[in-house]
């Protein structure tokens, strides 16, 4: 088992529209979360890297998820202007190539390989084409992020467990999808903390479920909660 701390298992997305309004998310959590996630929202809203650095000088772990995908060289050369940010993980959706150039100037940014969005079900993956067996697409879309060089994968938890069979500690699988209650959004592929973690998750990624609710702090505590019985 990875020596991760407990407390930052949890990556909280910061899923608005402005960076006021993550700070004032990250404020009220307060110490109920350590990692959060900033994605392409926040991205094209202005101001992004100054939410960065203001994370990061509170002591806060970051997650860039910005799921590089375009020539290797851009990639490339993308991922090397995140380095000396204090940034912990930045996301890669793309082919053997764009993986490669990512992890050929990560420095001490871990890269994420994205495997299949949780967003997605079978009949998703038909319209874009991909004919094979969807837990067959993960572990092959695994196998060649470990070849690349990457750090992990970005993975629902359905497959978790089967990642962590191969793969043990040689990747990091960080699962988004996370939901406490009945899911009713967009989000297709989803498990609970427990069963995300009893199938091999190393983090969670939890957006609505602590933003929506109508105290987002005491849902972050909860959360807490249930991974402090996990990995007392």
């Amino acid at each position: 088992m990875m020596q991760i701390p407990r407390a930052e298992r949890l990556i909280v997305a910061l899923d608005v529209a402005t960076p006021n309004e993550a700070k004032a998310l990250v404020e009220r959590l307060g110490d109920a979360a350590r990692f959060y996630k900033v994605g392409l929202e926040l991205f094209m809203a202005g101001g992004y890297f100054e939410l960065l650095e203001w994370l990061v000088k509170r002591g806060n772990k970051v997650f860039v998820d910005l799921k590089f995908f375009d020539v290797p060289e851009t990639v490339r050369r993308a991922v090397a202007n995140l380095r000396g940010r204090g940034v912990s993980f930045a996301t890669v959706h793309g082919n053997q190539a764009m993986m490669e150039a990512a992890a050929q100037e990560k420095g001490e940014v871990k890269i994420l390989a994205v495997t299949v969005l949780t967003s997605l079900d079978r009949g998703d993956l038909d319209d874009l084409g991909f004919s094979c067996d969807l837990e067959r697409l993960v572990l092959s879309r695994a196998r060649r992020a470990l070849q690349a060089g990457c750090d992990g994968v970005v993975s629902s938890g359905l497959e978790a467990r089967k990642l962590k069979a191969e793969f043990q500690d040689r990747l990091l699988v960080v699962t988004p999808g996370i939901r406490p209650v009945k899911n009713e959004d967009d989000q297709k592929r989803t498990v609970d903390v427990a069963q995300a973690f009893a199938n091999g998750a190393d983090y969670i990624v939890v957006g609505r479920p602590i933003r929506s609710a109508a105290d987002p702090r005491a849902a972050a505590q909860a959360i807490q909660r249930s991974i402090a019985a996990i990995f007392p």
